[in-house]
């Protein structure tokens, strides 16, 4: 049945608010994410979500309650909640990288301005030697031809690709495949955290945090509200590799955090 809280979000969504994760049931989030309807936005630890077109927002006629007709009329699927029309994940590069669909070849180098979709990832096939980088901001991602510089040192044929819509296909795909994986992401307590309990707890050694050389100078001048938001959560944040370490006791020395924006 669709609840209060359900229509109360919905409506939100549709006048094009943002509304915080806290505030969404379970089941509606994910369906909202599977649909690709919402993005998420993340501002330290929190992260709220608006939707990508506010018009295609269905707010379900009826009061507080919906029965599961009223939500076959109004959704057209009596398993709203369940079906994901469009599984997979973003993919980019800057540079042609060769892969393979479905058994046939595909040369990933979209135009700029530009990303693919790759939605049957099971099917979804890179070379050994492709270093796959997970870019948590989709500014940053949409933007990656900025970002040459911070890589050019790696040799290395680059996939650049996202979580975002937020969902397990991505980590899926990595279990599957031998690659090396480096995260790109806010250097902050935050985003050490998602990339310990969200990458390298299933990826283990091949999986690495991004750190660039002058991550003492950039931290310097970064955001002390970031810092101070995260401390009560992530104080005692720990990592098992030397380089996290450092990069934590960066983030302490200077109470502040940085925002991958700032790489662009």
């Amino acid at each position: 049945m669709m609840k209060r809280g359900d229509r109360t979000v919905l409506e939100a969504l549709s006048k094009g608010e943002s509304v915080g994760a806290s505030r969404f049931p379970e089941k509606l989030l994910e369906h909202l994410r599977d649909e690709h309807l919402i993005i998420a936005t993340s501002h330290g630890s929190k992260v709220s979500y608006k939707a990508v077109n506010p018009c295609a927002i269905i707010v379900p006629p009826g009061g507080p309650e919906m029965t599961r007709a009223g939500q076959v009329e109004a959704f057209g699927d009596s398993k709203i909640y369940r079906t994901r029309s469009c599984p997979g994940f973003p993919v980019n590069s800057y540079e042609p990288v060769r892969s393979v669909l479905g058994g046939r070849s595909l040369i990933i180098y979209p135009c700029p301005g530009t990303f693919l979709f790759i939605s049957d990832w099971q099917e979804f096939r890179i070379p050994e030697d492709v270093i796959v980088i997970g870019v948590e901001n989709m500014e940053n991602f949409r933007m990656v031809r900025r970002q040459k510089y911070l890589f050019e040192h790696l040799c290395a044929p680059i996939l650049f690709v996202s979580r975002y819509p937020q969902s397990t296909d991505l980590v899926s795909w990595l279990e599957s495949i031998p690659n090396r994986y480096i995260h790109f992401g806010d250097l902050d307590l935050a985003g050490i955290n998602i990339f310990l309990t969200e990458f390298q707890c299933h990826l283990g050694s091949r999986a690495s945090f991004f750190i660039p050389r002058d991550a003492d100078e950039r931290l310097s001048r970064g955001s002390r509200d970031r810092y101070d938001s995260q401390l009560a959560r992530f104080e005692s944040l720990s990592a098992p590799d030397p380089r996290l370490e450092f990069l934590i006791s960066l983030i302490h020395k200077h109470h502040r955090g940085y925002d991958q924006e700032g790489f662009i």
